[in-house]
């Protein structure tokens, strides 16, 4: 054996004899074939105890079986590195322990057994001083092993080595330590080989190295002397890990920590217990306990007794492994003071993925929350004052107007209840009426009599503005009238008062809204200003439903004249006509006549004009007669182009009817439509020779169509031309009549479940439709 060989022998058995972690050596067959001195001191058992018997000796029972399975993946060329298991000494104690297994091989490269490295994890000795020595005979491993002489001349460089600094052992071994040195820290080789002359060890010694392609590499070096069989030091062994991930993870770490300490959200962890661990300043300015105070202290100090079980339900959550985002609830500080809080609570796992405890982030949405509810409020206050206003632009109705007015403000204010009194006064000035009441029993009020002229109500009912007390009953004016001087016995039990006037655009107090609460300082400034703003639109309301009575009884009185002004001119009318056809019969003369024959087409007009009004005024009533009968719209169409096409000679009435036309109807009212849409289109279109008339069965209803070639409509009169009384300004202008005529036909069509239009285009004509249903 060459001077080489001795020393690469001597420096091997230096590092398995002195290393501290336990080092068995088996066959195929699981047979010891070698130990170390720590393997003898961790299992209590001698060398002769552990050589020749089976591997098993050191294993629970049941344990065995796994071990062979892990022991077939390494033959299989898999590495197998910190394998944690149980192990069990002489005494039959069980020992937690890590286990690296590696292949050992013949001249020949056979595999002939296994190494089993075995780190001792119950004693509690630092991971990374323990997985580094582990690490010091296993070629496979991921640390650097090193051996040099005391001059610094490498001897031994392993597979950890090459990965590590990128040099292959034939480049590094027999060169100088000093190329994987930074110049400036040259001096630190000083430093190591006198501390191993002194016989001392270097352990996780920080510092950095470099690597062939001149990358500076932080790693952390343990370092031993060698020693010959005579004790004497004859080099040294250097375990170098690269630390990299590891310092970008303290790097991490303390970046973490920083961000914990200064966010401002509270974050805490604490035990499955719930005992509190750790506690941050965010934690600290949202709930008021020192670090010192809270660390060590239950959960439930933060708790409202009643969400207690709440942590119940987190906790589990967190043991099943759940993560709980966004919770919002509350909590208390150190001054019992509720804090809205949004809470993610996270499991925390230990190095094996157990859960061992919780992460809490509690952020402090008190002003978020506050903001919400404003603005939800807010929300809230325009829906309603908007339905308020819809219902009070839309209704006349006083009755609808004032009791919408009052529930609305009364959930406004978040009154107990509300109500509208009317300002009514009696010969005394002292009476006031309830109209309306929202959130109590109307009888709450009724039972009590007529309210009477107090010194509270005096205010509100003269005019003299708004009243809003905190406690009505400590009020100067409250209780100086007899005989209750108060509120009387069983009366709603009012403390906040809050009284608004609703006054009309004159100036007089046409009554006030009330609202009353249990609970002192209910009402605000801000109430007091959205009732005003309700109130004035309600007298604005109340002015225009007074309006609106009085124009409904102008109109009814109009209708009732028209209809005693038609009904009293029809017995003159038919006197003279039966005048007229007598002079008919026995005038004399061509002149003679045809006076008479204009007195009579004249006489007609005023009769049409009569039946319209007449009509109208039925209209209004309701009181227009409809009789429905089976009829043939196709067949009723054609007798009145007959008709019109005796009386007026000088036009064509082509009448093109298509399908079924038989539908329930009025014959006379239809008749009454027809008559009048065509009569239109010859007065209107004196100048077209054709009047078309279409009546089409399509999709369940009749359409039929009135159509001449006169001058057409213009676009902005078509809106109003079935209107009461409307006539087109331009066309009506030398042609009589009142303008009723199509809004009784458009009446007419209506109650027979249809619908009339008009098309037209300037110059182009008009088209006159109507739908109506089929018979069902």
């Amino acid at each position: 054996m060459d001077f080489k060989s001795v020393d690469q022998l001597f420096t091997f058995r230096s590092i398995f004899q002195g290393l501290e972690d336990a080092i068995i050596c088996h066959d195929l067959n699981f047979n010891i074939t070698n130990t170390n001195p720590a393997a003898e001191r961790l299992f209590g058992f001698s060398k002769d105890g552990l050589v020749g018997k089976t591997a098993g000796i050191t294993m629970p029972k049941g344990i065995f079986k796994e071990y062979e399975r892990v022991a077939v993946l390494v033959l299989g060329g898999e590495k197998v590195h910190d394998f944690r298991t149980v192990r069990q000494t002489a005494s039959g104690t069980e020992i937690q322990v890590s286990i690296t297994l590696s292949p050992v091989s013949d001249d020949e490269g056979k595999i002939i057994g296994l190494i089993q490295m075995i780190r001792d994890l119950s004693g509690g000795r630092d991971a990374e001083e323990q997985q580094a020595r582990l690490a010091a005979i296993i070629e496979g491993s991921e640390d650097a092993i090193v051996s040099k002489t005391l001059d610094g001349f490498i001897t031994s460089w392993n597979k950890g080595a090459q990965e590590m600094f990128g040099y292959t052992p034939a480049e590094a071994i027999g060169k100088h330590i000093t190329m994987l040195i930074p110049p400036d820290r040259i001096t630190e080789e000083d430093y190591i080989i006198g501390n191993v002359r002194a016989g001392k060890k270097i352990e996780h010694y920080k510092t950095v190295r470099l690597a062939k392609n001149g990358r500076e590499i932080p790693i952390s070096l343990t370092v031993s002397a060698l020693r010959d069989k005579n004790g004497h030091i004859i080099g040294v062994s250097k375990i170098a890990r690269n630390i990299t991930a590891q310092k970008l993870a303290d790097e991490k770490q303390a970046t973490l920590a920083a961000i914990v300490q200064s966010s401002d959200d509270a974050i805490i962890s604490k035990t499955l217990a719930g005992v509190i661990s750790t506690w941050n300043k965010g934690a600290e300015n949202i709930f008021g306990y020192t670090e010192t105070e809270a660390v060590g202290q239950h959960i439930s100090i933060l708790i409202p007794q009643n969400r207690l079980d709440e942590e119940e339900r987190i906790i589990n959550s967190i043991k099943r492994g759940e993560k709980i985002d966004h919770f919002q609830t509350i909590r208390l500080s150190k001054e019992n003071k509720e804090i809205q809080v949004s809470l993610t609570v996270s499991p925390i796992k230990n190095s094996e993925g157990v859960i061992i405890g919780a992460s809490k982030v509690a952020r402090d949405i008190t002003a978020q929350r506050e903001a919400e509810i404003a603005l939800e409020y807010n929300a809230q206050k325009l829906l309603i004052l908007n339905t308020i206003g819809k219902t009070i632009s839309e209704q006349l109705d006083v009755e609808v107007i004032l009791q919408k007015v009052t529930d609305a403000t009364t959930e406004l204010t978040s009154a107990a209840f509300g109500a509208f009194f009317y300002n009514k006064t009696n010969v005394d000035g002292e009476s006031y009426m309830l109209y309306t009441l929202s959130g109590a029993p109307r009888e709450a009020f009724e039972k009590f009599g007529t309210p009477r002229n107090t010194a509270v109500f005096h205010t509100t009912f003269s005019g003299g503005g708004i009243v809003r007390v905190d406690d009505i009953t400590k009020d100067p004016r409250y209780g100086k009238m007899a005989p209750h001087f108060g509120m009387p016995k069983g009366h709603l039990p009012v403390v906040s008062y809050l009284a608004v006037p609703v006054i009309s655009a004159t100036g007089n107090v046409i009554g006030g809204l009330f609202f009353g609460h249990p609970e002192p300082g209910r009402f605000l400034k801000d109430h007091e200003e959205l009732v005003a703003g309700v109130a004035s639109q309600a007298a604005i309301a109340l002015d225009n439903s007074k309006l609106f009575e009085e124009v409904k009884t102008l109109s009814r009185k109009k209708d009732e004249f028209i209809a005693l002004a038609s009904h009293e001119l029809k017995t003159p009318i038919t006197a003279m006509g039966g005048f007229l056809q007598l002079l008919q019969k026995t005038a004399t003369g061509e002149v003679n006549r045809n006076f008479v024959n204009k007195a009579m087409g004249q006489l007609d007009k005023i009769n049409l004009l009569i039946n319209d009004l007449f009509d109208i005024s039925k209209v209004q009533s309701g009181k227009l007669q409809f009789n429905f009968e089976s009829l043939n719209l196709g067949g009723l169409i054609s007798d009145i182009c007959e008709t019109f096409a005796h009386s007026v000679p000088q036009h064509n009435f082509i009448f093109e009817p298509s399908g079924e036309l038989t539908i329930e109807g009025d014959r006379m009212r239809l008749e009454q439509v027809i008559t009048n849409l065509i009569g239109n289109a010859v007065k209107y279109a004196p100048q077209s020779p054709d009047i078309s008339i279409n009546a089409v069965n399509q999709n369940n209803e009749i359409t039929v169509s009135i159509i001449d070639n006169g001058a057409g409509i213009p676009q902005a009169e078509q809106t109003n031309i079935f209107s009461q009384f409307y006539r087109v300004r331009e066309q009506d202008r030398h042609i009589s009549g009142l303008g009723l005529g199509l809004y009784i036909t458009r009446e007419i069509i209506e109650r027979h479940g249809g619908r009339i239009w008009v098309e037209s285009e300037m110059g182009k004509g008009a088209a006159f439709k109507f739908v109506l249903p089929l018979q069902q």
